[in-house]
């Protein structure tokens, strides 16, 4: 490590740790910061204790997670329920590395999630010293911002070599506080509080860079870019407690703006699904069509594309196929059992329905991740498509897709045209007959084996919960899309991780999510999504419990792999066991036994009306599992026979 040389500036630790972790706590709620996640360490130790006083003045919310990557994912869920900035906290070494799954989730999904790593001081780098390695820029691919902090400030002068008379002058002057070592520990608290607030711009899609204004004068130069997660690396210098002394922050360290108010009901919290009428909305994007071309446009609206492009669909008379966690998937333009009408080539293929072949133009909103068909369908040569981008968003880099990017509306709308007579009524038609038979199916397995399989589970969870909905990665969200029927109007508030759509930390995720809205939120997911994260179930006594009904589908193993190429490998001789034990990873967990370990209730689904009747019930405070056994073998041929009824409607 290269060190100053002697006729160098002095270096001086102005700043002790726990006054660094004031003023950087400090500048974080300032900076709208109003929760965060620990995770138990010595070296992280100030800045705990510095959020910790916070949190007694009422100024933030913690919690306590012991696995650092259960805690990151829980930050994530508390961001993505509140659009705020959620601190999640670790010490020094491997527990920085745990963090780097929900980094590279966030960065993806525009989440702002603020990782702040405790670190030894500079002069333990690269010495051996016990849980030291190199933590400054250890993300630098998954975050806006990043920068080591440290009490260290750089003094032009010795203080100790000043003569006490010109000191004393200087005070007399100026005040006490002129004296240099005085005036560099509060400019360096301005210098931390100020990189604090840099990072959190970064966070909120706003980069900084310092430059020169008029007449030479310094000035801060802002533009737009895409929102995600930072890393602020605080290396912290023994002592790390508070001295027995300590009378608590002082001036500047634990000052904020912030209202000091009870964080038990944020006023961020939505008060539950919106009921969005489609009618109103259309009429507050005031476009006028009546000009408009005829075309035979679809609307896609992929993960978190919002209700704008039902209201858009609505305006110019277009069909909406809409991806669950788009939440856009409402109203009467909404068609239901869309990518059983598409088909496998998006249109062109033999099990697609002949309005597919027809479309001319695909506008889409959102980030399309969940559908083959959709992939298909935007990657035909034959059609035109455009793409909403008002703002950047962190998964979208320009020509690197084939979608023509339109930023204004009304342009999109000149784009889209408006769709031709009997267009949309064809659509609305042809997707009321393939959900029909879509359930008929269902229910017909249904009376088979006595109770709901994992489709029609799938189904029903979508169509009852009434508020935050949390889908797992991997088969289920598939299964929502494939079999849920459109609402008229919002009935839930979906969320998923589908910036990188892995199984990590899903059900921390839902745990985040469920505090974050302070509503009984439910997840829904695959029993290897629950034991990937099975950490997430850990909440110590005394920490806030999230109310959450966690719906698992155990097929005792990985159902996808069936859905993919791996299924038909499996069909060829000998590849079956290679199939199963590489992609199925059976497993034979006892979830009962599982919920009794972590104090959780369970509660065994044998039926539709079990289902039903304790999700539509009015369960008490706290977490339960419920659990639906299902058999994987039994998926690809349950499959089969529903796009086989879905098909005859095609006739």
């Amino acid at each position: 490590m290269e060190r100053i040389p002697d006729d160098q500036p002095t270096l001086n630790p102005a700043l002790d740790a726990l006054q660094v972790a004031r003023t950087v706590t400090a500048a974080l709620v300032d900076g709208g910061l109003r929760e965060a996640v620990i995770a138990p360490g010595s070296r992280s130790a100030p800045l705990v204790y510095a959020l910790a006083e916070a949190e007694r003045a009422g100024r933030v919310r913690l919690h306590v997670r012991i696995d650092e990557r259960s805690a990151a994912f829980t930050a994530l869920g508390l961001a993505l329920a509140s659009g705020r900035p959620v601190g999640v906290v670790t010490t020094s070494g491997t527990a920085v590395g745990n963090l780097l799954p929900a980094l590279m989730e966030a960065d993806h999904a525009g989440i702002q999630l603020v990782a702040l790593t405790a670190d030894r001081p500079e002069e333990l780098q690269g010495t051996g010293a016990n849980q030291t390695t190199c933590q400054e820029g250890l993300f630098p691919l998954h975050v806006r911002f990043s920068q080591s902090l440290s009490g260290d400030t750089v003094l032009d002068v010795d203080p100790d070599e000043i003569p006490d008379w010109l000191a004393a002058e200087a005070a007399e002057v100026s005040g006490a506080d002129a004296h240099p070592r005085t005036t560099a520990l509060r400019r360096h608290q301005e210098h931390l509080a100020s990189v604090v607030s840099r990072a959190l711009l970064a966070a909120g899609g706003f980069d900084t860079e310092d430059v020169e204004g008029f007449a030479g004068v310094p000035g801060v130069a802002v533009r737009e870019s895409a929102p995600g997660p930072i890393h602020l690396n605080l290396r912290f210098r023994e002592p790390l407690v508070p001295a027995e002394d300590d009378a608590g922050p002082e001036a500047g360290e634990l000052t904020s703006t912030a209202p000091s108010t009870a964080l038990s009901t944020p006023a961020h919290r939505p008060a539950g699904p919106a009921r969005v009428n489609p009618m109103d909305l259309t009429e507050q994007l005031d476009l006028d069509v009546s000009e408009l071309h005829e075309s035979r446009t679809v609307v896609v609206a992929g993960h978190g594309s919002g209700p704008l492009p039902a209201a858009f669909a609505n305006a110019l008379g277009l069909p909406l196929l809409a991806e669950p966690s788009s939440n856009a998937r409402f109203g009467h333009n909404a068609v239901g059992a869309y990518p059983w009408l598409l088909g496998s080539a998006g249109g062109l293929g033999e099990d697609s329905h002949p309005l597919a072949a027809r479309i001319e133009q695909v506008i889409l909103f959102g980030r399309p991740t969940l559908t083959r068909q959709v992939s298909a369908l935007l990657a035909r040569a034959d059609l035109a498509t455009a793409f909403h981008q008002p703002e950047p968003v962190a998964w979208f880099e320009p020509g690197a897709r084939r979608e023509r990017p339109v930023e204004d509306l009304g342009e999109l709308a000149v784009v889209a045209g408006r769709g031709p007579a009997g267009w949309l009524t064809d659509w609305q038609q042809a997707g009321v007959r393939a959900q029909a038979a879509l359930d008929d199916a269902l229910a017909t397995r249904h009376d088979e084996i006595g109770r709901p399989g994992a489709l029609r589970t799938s189904q029903l969870v979508a169509s009852t919960v009434r508020g935050p909905l949390v889908l797992g990665s991997s088969s289920v969200i598939r299964d929502v899309d494939l079999s849920w029927r459109p609402p008229t109007v919002p009935q839930s508030i979906i969320y998923a991780n589908r910036g990188l759509a892995g199984i990590d930390g899903t059900v921390s995720t839902a745990s985040g999510i469920a505090l974050g809205t302070g509503q009984r939120t439910v997840l829904l997911c695959g029993d290897l999504t629950l034991l990937h994260d099975v950490s997430g179930l850990l909440i110590g006594p005394g920490e806030s419990e999230p109310d959450l009904d966690i719906v698992v589908v155990n097929d005792a193993g990985g159902a996808i792999f069936a859905g993919l190429e791996h299924g038909q490998v499996a069909q060829r001789e000998g590849m079956a066991e290679v199939v199963e034990r590489f992609f199925g990873t059976p497993q034979e967990v006892e979830v009962r036994a599982l919920c009794a370990a972590y104090g959780l209730e369970w509660v065994p689904v044998d039926s539709e009306d079990d289902l039903l009747s304790t999700l539509g019930g009015s369960p008490g405070a706290g977490r339960r599992v419920l659990e639906l056994r299902s058999d994987r073998s039994a998926r690809p041929r349950v499959r089969g026979q529903v796009e086989a009824a879905v098909r005859a409607t095609f006739r």
